[in-house]
């Protein structure tokens, strides 16, 4: 700047930075903001003391970068911007989740992964993005990241100031809670970066904590991952230990209780995504009909979906410890008698466990 006259090529920028929320809009993202590839001191020392707690688990990925992770420049060398992008999830006409949560013969699965993988749908949209800021003449070093990468996704987010950190660790906003996607754009491009927001809506509510089943948030805005349910279900790939086993309930791919409990998911809006419509009615599905899909049914009807990611003997493994905390009823226990002799270890030993729960339970009545 040059007093208050922007020079041309601030000009420029600021145009194609309108120009880019304007075209991201139009790929479907909900919101778009442009933050800074430095995202501040905090950002690496708390990775820092969270890898060193041992709390990532078996995330090797997310120590694997070191704090490359909290700098963006020295992750995709240069980086000059991060484009912040969100797209709402929740499907519109899903059964309500409280309801399925109280029925324990339902199979509960976390509502972003109802429909197709939401890894696939933003990472198309964010390439055909940066296939649009080229088209516009600009020469551009680009990676888009979807999650799966090692991107402090949240400290961007807040950093570009598209919402703040929840106590659950989780982006919130305002506006629709926090039951959206996030995805970013690491650019070459000094786009004017969008002022971050800079007050907290949490204020003394602790519901989130309060509500987690295995008191995995052991404090505002730090999680355990090793006690999650999104971990234990989704990220572990061997045996869950037997002593979150009965907290999981009925909860066979991640969790929403933090969310669901969150003040401000009442402003939660429907997807208009179609790709995140529910599919093969998994919002409403009993364990009992989970539990009878084989291999073949299993890759046949989840194909595309972010449950394929876990592959059949963990879905399984998931399904019977939900069937082990559902009602002893003669479905649920021929379900689980029928896969006693599964060939995967993995699965015996949680239908195992599930029916020595029920002949405890039966024991103990009177």
């Amino acid at each position: 700047m040059h007093g208050d006259i922007p020079t041309k090529d601030e000009q420029d920028w600021t145009a194609l930075a309108s120009d880019i929320k304007r075209w991201a809009a139009e790929l479907g993202f909900d919101a778009v903001q442009i933050g800074d590839a430095d995202l501040g001191p905090a950002a690496a020392q708390n990775l820092q003391a969270w890898l060193a707690a041992d709390q990532h688990g078996e995330m090797d990925y997310m120590a694997s970068h070191g704090l490359k992770r909290a700098r963006p420049a020295e992750l995709v060398p240069g980086t000059r911007r991060v484009i912040s992008l969100r797209m709402n999830y929740r499907a519109p006409h899903a059964l309500d989740s409280e309801a399925v949560l109280a029925d324990g013969e339902a199979a509960f699965i976390s509502r972003y992964a109802l429909g197709r993988d939401y890894h696939k749908v933003l990472r198309n949209r964010l390439q055909k993005l940066a296939e649009r800021i080229q088209a516009a003449g600009h020469a551009l070093g680009y990676r888009a990241f979807v999650d799966s990468a090692p991107v402090m996704e949240v400290e961007a987010a807040v950093r570009a100031g598209l919402g703040w950190r929840g106590k659950h660790t989780l982006l919130l906003t305002r506006e629709h809670g926090s039951m959206f996607f996030l995805g970013e754009l690491f650019v070459s491009l000094p786009l004017p970066i969008d002022p971050p927001l800079v007050q907290e809506h949490c204020g003394r509510c602790s519901k989130c904590i309060d509500i987690c089943p295995t008191r995995a948030i052991v404090a505002p805005y730090r999680v355990d991952a090793r006690r999650c349910v999104s971990y234990l279900t989704i990220e572990l790939k061997g045996s869950i230990p037997a002593e979150f086993r009965p907290l999981i309930g009925n909860r066979v791919y991640g969790c929403d209780d933090c969310q669901l409990v969150c003040p401000w998911n009442r402003f939660a809006v429907d997807s208009s995504e179609a790709d995140f419509a529910v599919r093969n009615g998994l919002d409403a599905v009993s364990l009992v009909t989970l539990f009878g899909w084989s291999e073949t049914e299993f890759n046949q009807r989840l194909a595309g979906t972010a449950i394929y990611r876990i592959g059949h003997e963990r879905w399984l493994r998931n399904i019977a410890v939900g069937l082990g905390n559902a009602p002893s009823t003669p479905a649920v226990l021929a379900s689980l008698q029928q896969r006693q002799d599964d060939p995967s270890e993995l699965v015996r030993e949680h239908v195992a466990w599930a029916l020595q729960q029920h002949q405890a339970r039966t024991a103990s009545e009177p």
